[in-house]
This record gives C-alpha cells, sequence and structure tokens, in this order.
C-alpha cells in the first residue's frame, strides 16, 4: 500500500465551502478591520500564498484568533448551508475499507468539522481543529506521531498552498485538490505528488498495491 495515513484538509478539500466563505468575508473585514474583497480580486487572491492573501488584505495579524473564533460561530450558524462535495463520503469509505487510517486536520472547531461530515466523521480516527499559532506542519507532526505510522507512508490532501508547504515541512507527500479555494495553476506551480482533479481520482491513487 503506498499510504497508511491521510490526512485530510476540511474546507476547499471535503466541504463547499468556498460560496459561504464569498457571502461571508466582507461582514468579517468590516467588524475586524481590514480590507474588503471585491468580485475583481477573488481570482488574484486565490493565485496568492496565505502570507500574501492576509498582506493584500491588510489584517492586522494580533486580531488573526480573534478573527479565527468568529469564523468559526458563523460556520456553526450556516452549517446547514456547507455541504461535502459529491463524492465525497463515497471516497472516504473506500479508502477506510482499503485499510488507510482517515485524519481531519483543520482550523475550524471539531464540532463543526463532525457536523460538516455527518456519518463519514465516524471514518476519522484522529481530529486535530482550531486554529494553531505554529501552524497545519505542527498539526501534521501531532497526528502522525499519534497515528504511529511512518513519515514515507503519509499524504495530505488539501486545496491551498500552505497545505503543500505543510507537508514538505515534516517530509510527507502531499496531494492537492483543483476545486477548491486556490487555483490550480498556484498548486501545480509547487510541484505536489499528486494533484486530483476529480475526487474518485484519490481513491485510485491511494489503493492498495495488486
Amino acid at each position: 500500500m503506498p499510504y497508511s495515513l491521510a490526512i485530510f484538509d476540511l474546507d476547499g478539500t471535503l466541504a463547499d465551502s468556498f460560496p459561504w466563505f464569498l457571502r461571508t468575508i466582507n461582514d468579517i473585514a468590516d467588524r475586524f478591520g481590514f480590507r474588503r474583497v471585491a468580485d475583481e480580486d477573488i481570482e488574484g487572491l486565490r493565485h496568492a500564498s496565505t502570507r500574501e492573501i492576509l498582506s493584500r488584505l491588510e489584517v492586522p495579524l494580533w486580531k488573526l484568533p480573534a478573527i479565527a473564533r468568529h469564523a468559526r460561530r458563523l460556520k456553526a450558524e450556516a452549517a446547514g448551508e456547507i455541504s461535502l462535495f459529491a463524492g465525497v463520503e463515497a471516497m472516504l469509505q473506500t479508502l477506510a475499507g482499503n485499510g488507510v487510517q482517515l485524519v481531519l486536520v483543520t482550523s475550524d472547531s471539531e464540532a463543526n468539522a463532525r457536523e460538516k461530515l455527518g456519518e463519514a466523521a465516524a471514518l476519522f480516527s484522529h481530529f486535530d481543529c482550531a486554529a494553531s499559532l505554529f501552524g497545519k506542519a505542527a498539526k501534521f507532526r501531532r497526528v502522525i506521531r499519534r497515528a504511529g505510522v511512518e513519515p514515507d507512508k503519509v499524504i495530505a490532501i488539501g486545496d491551498e498552498v500552505r497545505d503543500i508547504e505543510a507537508a514538505r515541512a515534516v517530509g510527507i507527500a502531499c496531494g492537492a485538490v483543483c476545486w477548491g479555494y486556490a487555483a490550480p495553476a498556484a498548486l501545480r506551480a509547487l510541484a505536489p505528488d499528486h494533484v486530483f482533479e476529480r475526487i474518485d481520482e484519490i481513491a485510485r491513487a491511494l489503493r492498495p498495491a495488486p
């Protein structure tokens, strides 16, 4: 088996939350005093790294914890508006059935994550949720240690540049999905180990060797 542990991001990877984000971001901007996002800004931001996005929107870094807490509350209120992408549950069931251990790493709360995943939440062996001052790399190290899996048997799958950067920082494989927040071209430019254009490609790439 090429991978025995798959670390998944939630928003933009498993859950279709980008439309909610676009409807909500300017209300958050007004509340916390950073730049609003105009329609013409969206495509450029999809090609930017997290640091570049924060810089362009002039987000005060010291406000990030409060912004994250507020966003989590708004997501909880809008839980009924955010659903899994079609095919996600079947893909996760296939991976779990093939013996791949599933882990979720997200800046959202575990309660929100479990609500979005629904019955599929039971397929995950570990959750590492909420914002972290040390970023995703620290979370990846933590869940790999908990799972007791060697790094060369681990893949992290996400939809943002930071997912690839965090995977590289801890020495694990990375897979980028093309249906989330970041533009596919921005992800491909970093040469991830796998690029997934459709959800069903994930289970095929991670299936056991014959």
